[in-house]
């Protein structure tokens, strides 16, 4: 039986979708049945639920694991190794620098964006990544790519040859697919909605393109901004001052939710009159994939891996273009019957992503290294 040892060190540190991908991917594997022996380093159970926001451990435990993982880090330390002797796959993260040397290394590239868009990120990330591609991913027997799209940038901007990486999409958590008219209103009732709104979802970064999102808004004819609101679902990242000052003032119809917590947020998101996500790029884009499987029509970037995703169920904007931006969004607004009909189809389109699937191409991966 393959034993398998994971690095899911993202599920004890503030984070997003490496998250969401961490958590939901590895309770798919376990529950896979030909799944093999799964193990989590640093040395942790697959908790009960996820918080973005913190550890799902007590504060001295996570410091515990954390401490583990630095000492490490320590270069040319063999400790990893001992790791390696009792495992056939050690499944690697960023987090790791000095992965085992005894056992086959895997690992998964979600985007490359710090050699695509180093401007969006801090100089001590990009030399972090970068120290990851040459210690992790350039060495490993094997890579998971969370969309051909993101397969494609690594074979390009890493040299990565072509037969030691393959695509496997994400999944969508089942509670994405089947909102109860009940769970939407609870949620509308907690969050204190009084009309109909479109939703953008995600860390408030310059990747998520907010800027031309609310000047997009600001730009729609008075009459749409007052039938509707632009609500804005995410915890402040490396968000500009002037950003996020107009995200708190609220002004024409904009509302700033914060961080809303995993189990509001498939509630959130089925009543959504849109989802608005004019990223400049993403390695798979979970928003999008979650809105369509509830039904919700989807205005998205015409670039990256969005494409892939949402396929014939989205309408289409250049992100770089405030203009663009405006007329996808005032077209969908406009036309109720649009949305009925690209609702329909993303709930079509949203079946090709389901964990179970992705649990069974994994092990397959693994079991042909």
């Amino acid at each position: 039986m393959l034993r398998v040892m994971i690095d899911a060190t993202a599920l004890l540190l503030r984070s997003a979708g490496v998250k969401t991908y961490t958590y939901e991917w590895v309770h798919a594997l376990c529950r896979y049945p030909a799944a093999g022996v799964v193990r989590l380093f640093p040395f942790i159970d697959l908790p009960a639920d996820y918080h973005h926001e913190r550890s799902p451990l007590p504060y001295f435990a996570t410091a515990l694991r954390i401490a583990a993982l630095h000492f490490g880090n320590i270069p040319h330390n063999p400790a990893w190794n001992l790791l390696g002797r009792n495992i056939d796959i050690f499944h690697c993260s960023n987090q790791c620098h000095n992965p085992p040397e005894n056992t086959l290394l895997t690992a998964t590239v979600h985007d490359l964006t710090c050699w695509l868009t180093p401007d969006f990120h801090s100089a001590a990330n990009v030399k972090a990544d970068a120290h990851y591609a040459e210690r992790v991913l350039k060495r490993a027997h094997g890579l998971i790519a969370v969309s051909e799209n993101s397969r494609r940038d690594a074979i390009r901007l890493l040299g990565i040859k072509e037969d030691r990486i393959v695509a496997i999409h994400p999944g969508i958590p089942p509670r994405f697919f089947d909102v109860t008219e009940a769970e939407v209103e609870r949620v509308r009732t907690k969050l204190q909605f009084e009309r109909p709104y479109v939703l953008s979802v995600g860390t408030i970064e310059p990747r998520k393109n907010t800027d031309r999102l609310l000047a997009a808004w600001q730009s729609l004819p008075g009459d749409l901004r007052d039938q509707f609101t632009l609500v804005f679902a995410g915890p402040l990242g490396w968000a500009s001052d002037a950003t996020i000052a107009a995200l708190r003032e609220g002004l024409n119809g904009v509302r700033y939710l914060g961080y809303v917590d995993e189990a509001d947020l498939a509630g959130l998101t089925a009543g959504a009159a849109v989802l608005a996500y004019p990223s400049l790029y993403e390695g798979f884009g979970f928003p999008v994939a979650q809105a369509m499987a509830s039904g919700v029509p989807v205005m998205t970037s015409n670039v990256s891996s969005l494409p892939e995703v949402a396929g014939d169920a989205a309408e289409y904007a250049d992100p770089r273009s405030v203009e663009s931006i405006r007329s996808a969004l005032r077209k969908l607004l406009e036309s109720p019957e649009l949305r009925r009909e690209l609702g329909l189809r993303g709930r079509r389109r949203a079946e090709d992503f389901r964990w179970d699937v992705c649990a069974a191409r994994t092990w397959e991966f693994w079991n042909r290294l």
